[in-house]
């Protein structure tokens, strides 16, 4: 009996599309965390290549043949389980905007092996039932590696046209930044809080700064090492259970189990009478089984973060009074 184009293309995108929402459901159960975690590589990689892979052993020959189908059409499960996981609300929009590049990438990597493999000469049926598998053995596996953490830093600097005393004032005190004034770019993409204000009790070591954000994020700072009018370095701690569960996604939680910001350091330069240069550094910490990756998104976010901050604290220096 024929199968008609429709059903069959149905069978072709339908059938790994549901295999990654199921995968990506029992991934994400609690009851599993010690061995299935979607923060894993089991999951976010080795996932979409099996998808891919499914994806072209489920085609027609006169299809999968065609190099570009290989490649491109796996996409098509890949970008339906976007759709799906966002509107069930399984998956937030920025975590999904970090990870569709490896999903896609991989995806097509699995498309390459699947018509590899298809015309090996062995049945697709045995090929599938391997792949089907295959997470549900390599993610035990990796949970006993468990994650490595890692120490990273982001650095941002700014030159400022004015007084150093003028600029000191706006770093260890920020005023309430208007929107018009907030120039962040990624986190605005992202979806994530925006910054408000920054209060500090006494300019010396031991004192409590408070950075708060939109959304009724707050960063809890300790002055740790203090010189007037050069350098300011402050502990970051952010209290997950203090945030509210709808600021940000629980992968990306700030305090979380695998994001952390640790310090802050702002170094004042200067370059001639008339010019200085802020630095600002922070150091934070990654929890992941694929820092490599999770990193360069990370270091991204807060430089994105700190030339925002940067950029209010030089038009407010260099404005005229």
């Amino acid at each position: 009996m024929k199968i008609h184009i429709p059903i069959r293309y149905l069978i072709i995108i339908g059938l790994p599309t549901a295999y990654a929402l199921v995968l990506r459901v029992f991934f994400g159960m609690d009851t599993w965390e010690r061995l299935f975690s979607v923060m894993s590589v089991s999951f976010l990689f080795c996932l979409p290549t099996i998808v891919g892979a499914f994806t072209i052993l489920l085609s027609n020959d006169q299809d999968a043949r065609k190099l570009w189908y290989r490649f491109f059409i796996p996409w098509i499960p890949i970008l339906l389980l976007f759709l799906i996981t966002i509107i069930l609300s399984l998956e937030g929009w920025a975590c999904w905007l970090m990870i569709l590049p490896i999903f896609l990438l991989a995806a097509s990597i699995g498309g390459l092996i699947g018509g590899y493999f298809k015309f090996r000469g062995k049945e697709n049926k045995t090929y599938i039932s391997t792949l089907v598998l295959f997470p549900f053995v390599i993610a035990p596996i990796e949970s006993r590696i468990g994650a490595i953490p890692g120490t990273y830093e982001a650095y941002t600097y700014i030159d400022i046209h004015a007084p150093a005393d003028k600029i000191w004032e706006n770093v260890t005190r920020v005023s309430t930044i208007s929107p018009e004034e907030d120039m962040g770019r990624l986190t605005l993409l992202l979806g994530m809080p925006r910054p408000v204000k920054a209060e500090l009790n006494f300019n010396g070591v031991g004192a409590k700064r408070e950075a708060i954000f939109t959304k009724g994020l707050v960063f809890h700072e300790t002055v740790l090492e203090y010189k007037e009018q050069k350098k300011m370095v402050f502990s970051i701690d952010a209290d997950p259970y203090s945030i509210p569960s709808t600021t940000m996604d629980e992968h990306m939680l700030i305090g979380g189990k695998y994001f952390d910001v640790l310090t802050g350091t702002y170094t004042l330069e200067k370059l001639n009478d008339d010019n200085y240069r802020l630095h600002l550094y922070s150091h934070f910490k990654l929890n992941t089984n694929f820092n490599f990756y999770a990193s360069y998104w990370a270091r991204w976010i807060m430089q994105d973060i700190q030339n925002n901050i940067l950029q209010i604290e030089k038009a407010r220096a260099e404005a005229v009074e």
